[in-house]
């Protein structure tokens, strides 16, 4: 049984808490936050873009810690679950590692690349793992369209388009503040830049055009390239502002054998699928894979369970790779630097 300690009791720690209560080889042992209410179960109030509002649960058992540093002193605790601002995310990882701790930590990886290296070479220095929460390859059309890449099941894959928009997020405190968020490419389009990383391998140079908005991106259309020259992958992401359509994503993969459709958004705050997944093969009818689920939470189910097996075998999975969502990063600041200077970049 791994014991999980959270350290911040906000949207991502309440999904989180959700999770933990479906994935038997995880227990939640620990809870750290500033906020006394918290502590003591009053999660009222935590809001996000999915899932069941927060709510008054039952915290008995469960230890609880006002410092960051009383929670790593607990020796109980196995694994330590991040889930705070970004540019704090590497002083705390280390910290954990340095407590015996292995860790969890919500995405992106970090801020900074400089951050990101820093937290992948303490994961080794000090043998505990490093898992970056990256749901996206979780949820039910994403992960079938990953297992299809992997086993071949419609030849190699040649390419694809991606999106990803969201409308003004006021709600998030320093969205766009370089250095304390990041903006839409940390935040929000590194989603894309870690599913393509998964799908194609590291890109070697990018090709990318935007709109700035202060020090960041505020939406961009990239071009990848890669040693494999027949690969041919764009991407379209970033702030618009739309408030009546609060979010939208999809993608449509070219295999040898098949292409692989979805497409959905949200309007005037109801789900709107416009393309459920489909697959069209080079020969036959369309088909539309049954999925599991559909309840976004149980993304994150999927992906504790993925983080103890993990911790259980002592080999990260690929999709929690530190090392991989370092290299996401690496992406998205490519593409910044690609729309700065008008040129394309090597990655």
């Amino acid at each position: 049984m791994i014991r999980v300690g959270i350290v911040g009791v906000g949207f991502m720690g309440w999904i989180h808490y959700l999770a933990y209560q479906k994935v038997r080889s995880m227990k939640l042992a620990a809870v750290s936050s500033r906020d006394p209410k918290r502590l003591k179960g009053d999660w009222r109030g935590i809001k996000g873009n999915f899932g069941p509002p927060g709510a008054k649960i039952d915290l008995s058992g469960v230890a609880g810690y006002l410092t960051y540093e009383e929670l790593l002193a607990d020796e109980s605790i196995d694994m330590v679950d991040l889930c705070l601002p970004p540019a704090i995310h590497a002083e705390y990882t280390i910290k954990a590692f340095e407590a015996g701790k292995h860790v969890l930590v919500e995405k992106p990886i970090a801020v900074s690349v400089a951050d990101a290296k820093k937290m992948v070479k303490a994961s080794q220095k000090y043998g505990k793992m490093l898992l970056t929460a990256h749901s996206l390859p979780f949820f039910p059309e994403y992960n079938f369209a990953l297992k299809a890449a992997r086993s071949g099941q419609y030849g190699k894959v040649l390419g694809g388009s991606f999106k990803r928009t969201i409308s003004d997020p006021t709600w998030v405190d320093g969205f766009w503040d370089a250095n304390k968020v990041g903006g839409p490419m940390v935040d929000l389009q590194i989603h894309d830049s870690h599913w393509i990383r998964l799908l194609f391998g590291m890109p070697t140079a990018v090709n990318s055009q935007g709109r700035m908005r202060g020090d960041v991106v505020e939406y961009v259309s990239s071009q990848f390239e890669f040693e494999d020259k027949s690969l041919v992958v764009n991407l379209n992401a970033g702030v618009i502002d739309q408030p009546t359509r609060s979010f939208a994503h999809g993608f449509e993969i070219h295999f040898e054998e098949a292409t692989m459709l979805f497409d959905f958004c949200v309007i005037d705050d109801k789900p709107v699928l416009s393309m459920p997944l489909t697959v069209i093969p080079k020969k036959g009818k369309s088909k539309q894979p049954k999925l599991a689920g559909g309840d976004p939470v149980e993304a994150f189910i999927a992906e504790m369970k993925d983080a103890a097996a993990s911790i259980e075998s002592g080999t990260p999975s690929e999709i929690l790779s530190g090392e991989i969502a370092a290299d996401a990063l690496v992406l998205c600041y490519k593409q910044t630097e690609s729309v700065v200077k008008a040129r394309k970049v090597k990655v």
